[in-house]
């Protein structure tokens, strides 16, 4: 990638955030835009970055760096135009933003791919998953994809009102009532009796540092997110769901197959664009072939909450591919769970 295809990434991911109500971050990443150099070693390392900026999340990567010192209190004239903090005049956040990306503790940012684990995509989840046992009036077992710290497994402890449907299970953590165009799902007996998640890194819910890192990606203006995401981290470490580390496309092979007297649910939310497009592929031949063997009495889901459009205003869908039965597309929602359109 050329310096000049760096820069646009980091003005595009800007754009993105504002589309989605992040002003902040959409102004961090403008000015990252503008003001990356070779002076840093930290700059270097951004604009001659090898891989392609947009899939490994560059952008995104770099401004979770800053983030997660501010909040440390490691870069304090950084953090004096961090929300909640007004981020002042041009010339004041530019000169702070430039000095922050001397510190080579960003460095170990840039490393590794993003972990995010929104939680408010179980609003989106859930309604899924209540269609599914509408279809199938079966328990279900629950098999994650990118599940990162597992918040998404641990669905049926959060409440909800979906469209007007009322979940409220006893001690729930945080509540979820995203904004709801149409009907509402259906009001099904949902009975979750196993579940697992599979993650290349998976993030330790128990490990303050896990924990600190998950938050770092958060747009630090939202603080509801915030909150969100703190809540629903401390109600999961009293209670860590079962993750796996490895390939995805491996482990669908290894643990993924119809039975008896339960449906079989794969599901995963914003992560399968990460996958590489062997794994995309062998999860889905994977799946067509045991969707062949599954019955009524033994039936297998693929409940995917995705992109379907690299397109910026495009929102992503919900989609249900169910064995026996047909694909059907369910929804469209906002990419953290804030909006859903029902179907």
């Amino acid at each position: 990638m050329t310096e000049a295809e760096i820069r646009t990434a980091f003005a595009r991911e800007g754009v993105a955030c504002r589309q989605f109500g992040a002003e902040f971050s959409a102004r961090l990443r403008g000015g990252l835009a503008n003001l990356l150099d070779r002076s840093s070693r930290v700059g270097a390392r951004v604009l001659d970055w090898p891989g392609d900026p947009y899939a490994d999340a560059l952008p995104v990567r770099l401004a979770a760096g800053l983030n997660a010192l501010v909040q440390a209190g490691q870069l304090p004239e950084l953090a004096a135009h961090f929300p909640p903090h007004a981020p002042g005049d041009d010339a004041s956040f530019d000169a702070a933003l430039s000095a922050a990306l001397h510190d080579d503790r960003i460095d170990a940012w840039l490393d590794g791919a993003p972990q995010t684990n929104e939680v408010a995509r179980s609003g989106v989840l859930m309604p899924g998953l209540l269609a599914i046992a509408a279809a199938t009036g079966l328990p279900l077992a629950l098999f994650e994809l990118g599940a990162s710290a597992g918040l998404n497994l641990r669905l049926d402890s959060y409440a909800y009102d979906l469209g007007g449907l009322v979940l409220a299970p006893p001690a729930a953590p945080i509540r979820l009532a995203p904004a709801w165009d149409g009907p509402p799902p259906p009001a099904a007996d949902l009975r979750i009796v196993a579940r697992r998640g599979v993650d290349l890194n998976p993030l330790d819910v128990t490990d303050a540092a896990h924990r600190e890192r998950l938050l770092a990606y958060v747009w630090p203006e939202q603080v509801e997110r915030v909150a969100r995401l703190q809540a629903a981290l401390e109600a999961a470490a009293l209670d860590p769901p079962t993750l796996d580390r490895g390939d995805a496309a491996a482990w669908v092979e290894e643990r993924v197959a119809p039975v008896e007297g339960r449906c079989t649910v794969v599901l995963h939310s914003i992560a399968f664009q990460y996958f590489p497009a062997t794994t995309q592929a062998r999860i889905a031949a994977h799946l067509e072939a045991q969707g062949a063997r599954a019955t009524a009495t033994a039936p297998l889901a693929w409940l995917r909450y995705e992109f379907d459009s690299p397109e910026a205003a495009a929102l992503p869908t919900l989609r249900l591919r169910l064995w026996p039965g047909e694909d059907r597309l369910l929804a469209h929602a906002h990419p953290h769970g804030a909006t859903v359109q029902w179907l």
